[in-house]
C-alpha cells in the first residue's frame, strides 16, 4: 500500500508497505526495522516474535517513548508476557498488532504529535 507524502511533516513518515518491505520516507528497507523519533531507521534483529529479546526492546525504549507500537509480521501475534512487562514497568503503553495496522498507527500517533517507537517485523506470516 502508498501513502501520499505529508510535506510539512517534520517527522519520518512511512510512505509505503507490503508482505516484504517498509519504506519510510522514501527509503525502501526489505528487513525488520526500529524507529524511533531521534534515531534513523535501524535494521531491528528480531526477526519474528519467537526472537523478540528485552535487547530488542531496549532499542525502542532509548527516547522514552510514550507508547511503544509491535508489528508482529503480517498476522498479530502477542508477545511474551516478560516482554510486555518490560515496557510497561517504565510506564511507556504498548501496542501489538500486524504490521500493516502499525505502519497506520505509527503515522497517526506521529501526526498526533505524540513520542512514539515501532519495531517492525516484515515477512512473516
Amino acid at each position: 500500500m502508498k501513502f501520499s507524502e505529508d510535506v510539512d511533516s517534520k517527522h519520518r513518515l512511512i510512505t509505503a508497505y507490503g508482505d516484504d518491505f517498509i519504506t519510510v520516507d522514501e527509503q525502501r528497507f526489505g528487513h525488520p526495522l526500529a524507529l524511533t523519533e531521534t534515531q534513523p531507521p535501524q535494521r531491528w534483529q528480531a526477526s519474528g516474535i519467537a526472537t523478540l529479546a528485552t535487547a530488542d526492546l531496549d532499542m525502542l525504549l532509548v527516547d522514552a517513548p510514550e507508547i511503544v507500537i509491535i508489528g508482529t509480521g503480517m498476522t498479530q501475534q502477542f508477545i511474551p508476557p516478560a516482554l510486555l512487562h518490560h515496557i510497561m514497568q517504565r510506564d511507556i503503553g504498548c501496542e501489538v498488532m500486524n504490521t500493516p495496522s502499525a505502519c497506520r498507527t505509527w503515522n497517526i500517533v506521529v501526526a498526533e504529535g505524540r513520542r512514539v517507537a515501532a519495531g517492525l517485523i516484515v515477512g512473516e506470516r
